[in-house]
């Protein structure tokens, strides 16, 4: 993955981006037949965590992380589900609040840097299946898993083998202006806050006063959306705060598991050089950075191509390195 090249037929970072999302199958199989807990989460709200029990017991466990707007639905999730099965493996996605199909109930949802909320869902995942298990964050997803590591240091070895995050923005504020300038804001900006806008109202008729109704509607960029939104929800100042704080960048020399970053030089959301370099990550940490993928793209073959190399060299990676 490291080496990684696209298709001919498949030239550029926006094509590696849209295409794989839109077209090309996650799997030469049925969509995984998942069965969904609810869980109380600590604080009175929920969350909902699909499984798919494809191992038998004490096989290791994968567990998904997905990105902004995702869920077990998204073309990734399944891909990886397919692997995990393929491996014997059992499979996990917990949803972030609001991301299930009902909304939430706390004054709140969910943000890059939530490592809390990542770590209670991995105790708890890792009390379930009685070992250490796996785990693979997508986008957002592995930003925030990132800073779980980050912030348990040694103590991740008890719940974590190894992690992987897939085209994350780990340096936020690198990523955030990217996304709303030009094509990427026309398209990609659009597409985010057509679901993240209502959803956020809804959560306001929820808990009127909960923020500015007005600035939020005005909302054309995950800048401002996150100003009037994400940020003060989650104790955040501004923007600015939220993307320094909870970025992963600075802080990937604290994690003590194995890690992989991979991140493609032409992904749309996170500009090649943003990019950490191996000296700023510590031993830990192993950097993929191919020149091709685009944003949790990497869909390779014939036309119309397929999405399994990604979950392939990933889950590989993760046997390989997690003892």
């Amino acid at each position: 993955m490291q080496h990684f090249r696209a298709p001919r037929w498949l030239p550029g970072g926006h094509l590696q981006t849209i295409w794989p999302a839109l077209f090309s199958p996650p799997a030469p199989a049925p969509p995984p037949a998942y069965l969904r807990e609810r869980w109380a989460a600590p604080d009175g709200d929920f969350i909902d965590v699909d499984f798919v029990d494809a191992g038998a017991a004490g096989s290791p466990l994968l567990v998904l992380f997905h990105g902004l707007e995702g869920s077990s639905t998204s073309p990734y999730a399944r891909a990886f589900a397919h692997r995990a099965a393929a491996l014997g493996w059992n499979y996990a996605v917990p949803h972030f609040r609001g991301c299930s199909g009902e909304l939430n109930l706390a004054p709140r949802a969910y943000h890059s840097g939530d490592h809390e909320e990542i770590g209670w869902v991995l105790q708890r995942l890792r009390e379930r299946c009685g070992q250490p298990l796996y785990a693979v964050g997508i986008s957002l997803g592995g930003n925030a898993l990132l800073r779980w590591a980050e912030e348990a240091g040694h103590t991740a070895a008890a719940t974590t083998r190894a992690m992987a995050a897939v085209s994350s923005p780990i340096d936020l504020a690198a990523g955030g202006h990217a996304i709303g300038r030009g094509f990427n804001r026309q398209v990609y900006t659009r597409m985010f806050l057509r679901t993240m806008k209502p959803k956020a109202l809804r959560k306001w008729q929820q808990h009127p006063g909960l923020f500015d109704r007005e600035r939020l509607a005005a909302a054309r960029t995950l800048y401002e959306f996150d100003n009037v939104f994400t940020a003060p929800l989650h104790g955040f100042r501004d923007t600015d705060d939220y993307w320094q704080r909870a970025s992963a960048k600075p802080h990937l020399h604290r994690i003590r598991i194995p890690a992989l970053v991979l991140n493609a030089l032409n992904d749309p959301f996170v500009p090649g050089d943003s990019l950490p370099e191996a000296r700023e990550v510590g031993p830990h940490v192993t950097l993929w950075q191919p020149a091709h993928g685009g944003h949790v793209g990497f869909a390779q073959g014939r036309f119309p191509g397929h999405v399994q190399t990604l979950p392939e060299a990933v889950a590989g990676w993760l046997q390989a390195h997690g003892g």
